[in-house]
This record gives structure tokens, C-alpha cells and sequence, in this order.
């Protein structure tokens, strides 16, 4: 009896694991001790991995500015992401001028056009002269 009690015990945690509910609360908690559980180098190398510009360079030009004494990590990731989004987003603007010239690459008559064009680069308007 106590072997048919721990069998039928067993596919009911099967059945558990199989529904849509439990398998939520596992998918969440990697990534909520992902982000808040970890220490500075492994927290830096992930965001490495997660910014495709390099953050030292990015760091530099930071504290170049003499009004910038320190710069931590996150806001230093911050703005690389801003920057890499920023870039995408003119480069995809500029992209379709290229393509209404029929051409792939993007020339700087494509992001000349792209910032005349489209107001939210109006404060780039003879930054390229």
C-alpha cells in the first residue's frame, strides 16, 4: 500500500510541474536574481555582453567632460545603450533615403536628408558640415 500511495504521489508533482501556472514563478526568479544578485565584475561583464559599443571608450569620454567626476557603471551602460538606439534609429531613417536612390549603403547625403526631414533631428542640422 505505501509503494501505490508514493507512485500516485509522484505523477501528481509530475502534473504540477507541467502546468502553466508553476512554470511562471521559475521563469521570473533566474532573472530577478539575475539583476539584483550579483556582484560588480560578473554585473559588468553581463552588460558587456549586452552593450555593443565599448564601454570603456564610452567611460572615457564621460569623464572628459569636466563637469563628470565619477561615472558608475549603470549610467555608463545607460548612455551606451541611448547611443546605440540613437544611431539605429537615424541609421533606419537614413536607410530609406539610400533605398529610394536605390543604393545599400547609406552615404551622408542619406543622413543629411534623414535630418532635414524628420524633426526630431533638428538640433543635428549643420552638425555634419
Amino acid at each position: 500500500m505505501a509503494a501505490t500511495a508514493s507512485a500516485s504521489a509522484a505523477p501528481a508533482e509530475s502534473e504540477l510541474d507541467r502546468s502553466g501556472a508553476e512554470d511562471e514563478p521559475r521563469s521570473a526568479e533566474p532573472e530577478e536574481d539575475g539583476g539584483n544578485g550579483q556582484a560588480g565584475p560578473i554585473a559588468a561583464a553581463q552588460q558587456h555582453r549586452l552593450a555593443k559599443l565599448p564601454l570603456s571608450r564610452i567611460k572615457a569620454l564621460m569623464k572628459a567632460d569636466p563637469d563628470v567626476s565619477l561615472a558608475s557603471q549603470e549610467s555608463v551602460f545607460i548612455i551606451a545603450k541611448a547611443t546605440e538606439l540613437f544611431v539605429e534609429m537615424i541609421a533606419k531613417d537614413a536607410l530609406v533615403y539610400a533605398q529610394q536612390g536605390k543604393r545599400k549603403t547609406l552615404q551622408r547625403k542619406d543622413l543629411d536628408n534623414a535630418i532635414e526631414a524628420i524633426d526630431e533631428f533638428a538640433f543635428l542640422e549643420g552638425t555634419l558640415d
